[in-house]
């Protein structure tokens, strides 16, 4: 290969032209001047009340928090806030029957989460 053929790879030579060089701004009406603002800080709707309970019920003695009462929303979006509470909680859950399941007892954390998504939590005994 020659000198010629050769792709510099200093960092110094370009591979090419810049085809946006010869643009200028002339013309174009000014840019905001506030960023755009993230969709955490925005004001989230009221989507509903959900209910917490815990439950050790047919479950070896094992507590397990359950989260019911979900309206409008499929299940891909129940998974996602799941995974969000498995990995705030630090434990496993599931989707089952149109409800979240988190290991322990887990209801704060939980209901910090679904107040963050919009929803109503209440908390219930067990």
């Amino acid at each position: 290969m020659s000198a010629q053929q050769r792709i510099p790879t200093d960092g110094h030579a370009s591979f090419g032209q810049n085809p946006f060089a010869a643009l200028s701004s002339e013309g174009l009406p000014p840019g905001s001047v506030q960023p755009p603002t993230a969709a955490s800080e925005l004001p989230r709707k009221n989507r509903g009340r959900v209910d917490i309970k815990r439950q050790t019920a047919h479950r070896g003695g094992k507590t397990v928090t359950v989260v019911t009462g979900f309206v409008g929303i499929g299940l891909p979006e129940k998974e996602k806030l799941a995974k969000q509470m498995q990995k705030v909680c630090g434990t496993g859950g599931t989707v089952k029957e149109g409800r979240i399941e988190i290991q322990g007892d887990r209801r704060e954390d939980v209901a910090k989460i679904l107040t963050a998504a919009g929803f109503r939590p209440v908390m219930a005994g067990g």
